[in-house]
């Protein structure tokens, strides 16, 4: 694929999901900085046209110039249903970049469970920036919540504002059940065999050396780019001390929505909520 720099396409576009805003998606491999293929999908937007919102006037002039770059969780990828979901919500607020992270659906290299993942998600912002957008707003679920936490801290300045849904506000939580089955997943053998053939998802086999920033850790050096950590009250991954973790850790730069009723990342979030979280990017980088 030679030595394209990071957040450079390697190879043609296509329109694999129809017609969106001024014209199809665009869809192509990024390389990360260490030399990973990235699949990842740009998505103009409805929102590009006259104002943000489920109301946007698609023939009017240019009014915003924001674009939502969308960190899945653990086991997705660009083309689940719930991504793509999610992403149509958000394109009515504006451009969307979706991306599979590595070791997951068509993307090269193998997941490090939140590490190395901050570089997919600084390809893809690189890339949306590309497109001329002058603002980027960084949604992230579960893992991917962590990441762009993580990726706000150590790339300062790279977006405008970040929201950050079912993330953990630490590491090497084991205190639920499902957050065991996954500890599982990642760290024995056949674990990982079940991740590959099961859940589509090739995981690195070595342990964080070093152990990388937690989200925790990270929250503080966000600033000054605005900060939204949701929760639902009824998730089943990371009970509501992860949050508040978060939100105590952000101080007057973060805002905080524990939502009644849902439970975990993308399959849990109402079109209300993520309509919801694309207006308050909007009012943040307005």
């Amino acid at each position: 694929m030679g030595n394209s720099p990071a957040g450079h396409g390697t190879r043609s576009t296509f329109r694999p999901h129809g017609e969106t805003g001024r014209g199809g998606p665009i869809r192509t491999f990024l390389r990360t900085a260490d030399g990973i293929p990235i699949d990842s999908v740009y998505e103009p937007g409805a929102a590009v046209y006259g104002n943000a919102g489920s109301g946007a006037d698609a023939s009017g002039p240019p009014a915003r110039d924001l674009v939502f770059a969308v960190a899945h969780g653990f086991t997705g990828d660009a083309d689940r249903p719930h991504v793509r979901r999610a992403a149509a919500v958000l394109a009515r607020h504006g451009a969307v970049v979706t991306f599979s992270f590595r070791g997951h659906g068509a993307s090269g290299g193998r997941s490090t469970v939140g590490d190395k993942e901050v570089l997919d998600l600084d390809a893809a912002v690189r890339w949306a920036r590309g497109f001329g957008h002058a603002r980027v707003a960084a949604v992230g679920f579960s893992m991917g919540g962590s990441v762009v936490l993580r990726h706000a801290a150590l790339h300062p300045g790279a977006v405008d504002a970040v929201v950050s849904v079912s993330a953990p506000a630490r590491w090497y939580y084991r205190g639920t059940a499902p957050m065991r089955r996954l500890h599982w997943l990642v760290t024995r053998p056949a674990g990982r065999l079940v991740g590959r053939y099961g859940l589509r998802t090739r995981i690195h086999h070595r342990d964080w050396d070093p152990v990388p920033l937690s989200p925790v850790e990270a929250v503080p050096r966000i600033a000054p780019a605005p900060l939204l950590v949701v929760h639902g009250d009824r998730d089943g991954y990371f009970p509501l001390d992860h949050p508040r973790m978060l939100a105590d850790a952000a101080g007057d730069h973060g805002e905080l929505w524990v939502e009644p009723g849902m439970g975990h990342a993308e399959n849990a979030a109402p079109d209300e909520l993520l309509d919801r979280i694309g207006d308050w990017a909007v009012s943040r980088c307005g």
